[in-house]
């Protein structure tokens, strides 16, 4: 018959043991989650640009991101920086001549933190695509933010209106106004996630404003001093 100090020290040694196999597998996992979390990243920029498509595998999206999209970050000033900030930055294209900037876009839906990445036009106006997930709005209804339905209406939309002002695009409590540049119809049942995306997709355009407007001013000195 076992001793009450072998048994408390077995107890001891068997739960070292277990202890160290879930430190082992929790480490194992969190950089696999890490890995996964990244690759969503990757894809969704790639997909707010229109370089994703249907069944990609990981190394293809390694790949893709690898050859279309530079990771820099905006500074206070509004100037592109390859210091991290709380503003990341994805260039689309070539550093001297880009096809696109793709801005992170982050908050409150109804019922969870969503994130997204709207890309635009080397105009800084024009929407060229974007996406939604990472979220946990109810399926069929605020979660249909994900789908392409949806976010394809952003397309061709812009951010500006006619006077500079930065208005962002506006998701309507039902259809859109016919013909508005700044509006995109609504979820049915779903205001509230769409109040909540209105309110933090403008709140962080707002923060990269700055970078926004001197891209724009950019682009206007060159087309003066190419003459047009």
């Amino acid at each position: 018959m076992h001793s009450n100090a072998y048994t408390y020290r077995f107890i001891i040694i068997l739960t070292g043991i277990a202890a160290l196999l879930l430190s082992l597998a929790s480490t194992s996992l969190k950089a696999r989650q890490d890995f996964n979390r990244a690759l969503d990243t990757k894809r969704n920029v790639l997909k707010a640009v229109g370089e994703y498509s249907q069944g990609m595998k990981g190394q293809d999206i390694e790949k893709a991101y690898k050859q279309n999209i530079t990771e820099r970050f905006v500074d206070s000033s509004g100037n592109i920086s390859q210091q991290e900030t709380e503003l990341p930055l994805y260039i689309y294209g070539p550093g001297s001549q880009p096809k696109g900037f793709i801005l992170f876009v982050s908050g409150k839906g109804l019922w969870s933190t969503v994130n997204g990445f709207l890309a635009l036009q080397p105009d800084c106006n024009t929407v060229m695509g974007i996406t939604f997930y990472e979220h946990g709005e109810t399926p069929g209804l605020g979660g249909e933010i994900e789908k392409d339905w949806f976010t394809s209406q952003f397309v061709g939309k812009q951010i500006f209106d006619k006077s500079g002002k930065l208005v962002s695009i506006r998701i309507a409590k039902g259809l859109a106004t016919r013909g508005s540049l700044h509006e995109v119809d609504g979820i049915s049942g779903s205001t509230l996630t769409g109040n909540g995306l209105n309110q933090f997709i403008k709140q962080d355009l707002e923060a990269y404003s700055k970078f926004l407007q001197k891209q724009i001013l950019k682009l206007a000195g060159k087309d003066v001093a190419d003459g047009r």
